[in-house]
């Protein structure tokens, strides 16, 4: 791969406009306060604080590993290793406009540094570049076969669309080549836990705590909490087994442009009112209707991060015999259980992906219907003939995402799909964007999240909005910080596509290949 095709490819500018200043800023400020201390490093004294640097990561130490690997880098400029262990941290904390340009100009600079077109590959998958972070990876490998961090890039592109098994068979071969990097554990639970394979996962999770030596007690919680439940899956003999039609279809209510459809619950005869939540990978059920219907805590996990409020909920992992929708019985379902905070609804809970992720499921907004089909292979035919197919990807946490268009942003940006949001979102990096900022609109709205109530948010009135072929006018989104989704999806969201983008169109979701079928509507002239 020839440096001159990272040089003049442009795919990075959205978020390099916005971070290179502050780059040359923290550059500066570490020199100065090198000199200031007057610290006299040699380079053996440099790679002795890049080996101290490793061990804090691995600790989850990385404010203390940063000043470490300025310090390094300061007493040897030459120094390409403190430069790579510094963008890798840049990219765990996604300050991603340094982490590129430190992991890019060594690249340049070392074209047979396999390791360096590792770390630029993350820096550009964290971003969801795909096609350039494949292009990376595949180069770093090129140069050498054993470079981990490729193989374990390689791997979450293959989660993220969808290929299990080559993820696990690449997540496989980074744990193979590095037995002490945490985070391939990591991966490699999450992976395990897609598919299904519970025990593993928990396995996978359990060895990330042993080998990363985290000392962030809270998420320490939420996966030890997370073992305990994957452990409690592990006895069950299968999830989200069907029973009843191959097929039903239900009509549903749209209350703020949000689908609400009607089921039951373990057999018994009280209808609940579920949103359709393409936005959660699991499904959720109030803490008030858990309490009515005695469906009580199989575990906690410590606290989540969320929207809204002080931005956190405490996780309860909750299992449910059986959800019924129309003339289709789900069986053993786990679920989350949290308290709802009031938008005006009755609301008792949320779908999430995994509950339908075996049928091919439509929701029509025009015949205010919703429709599962379950089929040993899954034709599509009919229903490509009348609309358009897309492409979706997964994330880390089960969200799917697209690739959407904005009118005065040249470059496509990642989307959430997501059916329970009644407005579209734009991320507050997008929102101030050069070709953003004029569409902001007077109004603020209330925004009523998983973590609580935020009052006073900024809205913008967006002129045009495409998702592949299809596009809407005159768009309303509110303006959000995002990082705590961008923290746990795996590559970086710019906003969610919301329901009153999505209520134009009858959808057809493919899960198992990873697909969505828009058909309009409403024709917009």
């Amino acid at each position: 791969m020839k440096c001159n095709y990272l040089q003049t490819n442009r795919f990075f500018i959205p978020f390099r406009k916005k971070y290179l200043g502050g780059f040359m800023l923290i550059c500066s400020l570490a020199v100065g306060a090198a000199a200031a201390d007057d610290i006299q490093v040699n380079s053996d004294d440099s790679r002795k604080l890049v080996k101290q640097a490793e061990k804090l990561v691995k600790r989850g130490s990385l404010v203390e590993a940063e000043k470490l690997l300025r310090r390094a880098i300061t007493a040897s400029p030459d120094n390409s290793t403190a430069k790579l262990r510094l963008a890798f941290i840049c990219v765990k904390q996604r300050r991603l406009g340094e982490a590129y340009e430190l992991s890019f100009n060594v690249a340049k600079a070392e074209p047979n540094n396999a390791h360096a077109f590792a770390v630029l590959g993350a820096t550009l998958l964290s971003a969801g570049k795909f096609p350039e972070s494949r292009a990376m990876f595949f180069n770093s490998l090129r140069l050498n076969k054993r470079e981990a961090l490729s193989w374990a890039g390689y791997g979450m592109i293959d989660f993220y669309e969808n290929r299990i098994q080559e993820s696990f068979s690449n997540l496989e071969e980074a744990v193979f080549h590095d037995p002490e990097q945490p985070d391939y554990y990591f991966a490699y639970a999450q992976v395990a836990a897609r598919s299904e394979k519970y025990r593993e996962a928990a396995d996978a999770y359990n060895k990330f705590l042993a080998v990363s030596r985290d000392v962030d007690d809270e998420r320490r919680a939420r996966i030890k909490g997370l073992i305990n439940f994957l452990r409690f899956l592990g006895q069950k003999n299968s999830l989200y087994t069907t029973s009843g039609s191959d097929t039903t279809s239900v009509p549903f209510k749209l209350r703020g442009n949000r689908p609400i459809i009607q089921l039951k619950i373990n057999g018994k005869g009280d209808t609940l009112n579920f949103v359709l939540d393409t936005g959660s990978g699991i499904s959720v059920i109030s803490d008030k209707t858990a309490e009515r219907l005695n469906i009580g805590s199989i575990t906690k996990g410590g606290f989540a991060r969320g929207i809204g409020g002080d931005g956190k909920f405490e996780i309860v992992y909750g299992f449910l015999r059986q959800i019924e929708i129309g003339d289709v019985k789900i069986r053993s379902v786990p679920v989350y259980i949290r308290k709802f905070h009031t938008d005006g609804n009755e609301i008792d809970g949320y779908i999430g992906l995994a509950l339908i992720s075996k049928f091919l499921t439509t929701i029509d907004y025009g015949n205010l219907t919703f429709s599962l089909a379950k089929k040993a292979e899954y034709d599509m035919l009919a229903v490509e003939d009348a609309g358009v197919s897309l492409p979706l990807r997964l994330t880390s946490s089960g969200f799917l995402s697209g690739q959407v268009q904005l009118e005065g942003v040249t470059e496509s940006l990642n989307f959430i799909v997501d059916t329970g949001a009644s407005v579209s979102v734009i991320s507050d990096d997008v929102a101030s964007m050069e070709g953003i900022t004029p569409f902001a609109s007077s109004e603020r709205m209330r925004v009523i999240g998983s973590a609580g109530i935020t009052e006073d948010v900024p809205s913008f009135l967006l002129p045009k909005v495409s998702f592949g072929k299809h596009s809407r006018k005159s768009i309303t989104a509110i303006a959000l910080d995002l990082d705590m989704i961008n923290e746990a999806s795996g590559f970086e969201q710019a906003g969610i596509l919301g329901g009153n983008f999505l209520r134009n169109y009858r959808m057809t979701f493919d899960f198992r290949n990873s697909r969505v079928t828009f058909v309009p509507i409403n024709i917009e002239k």
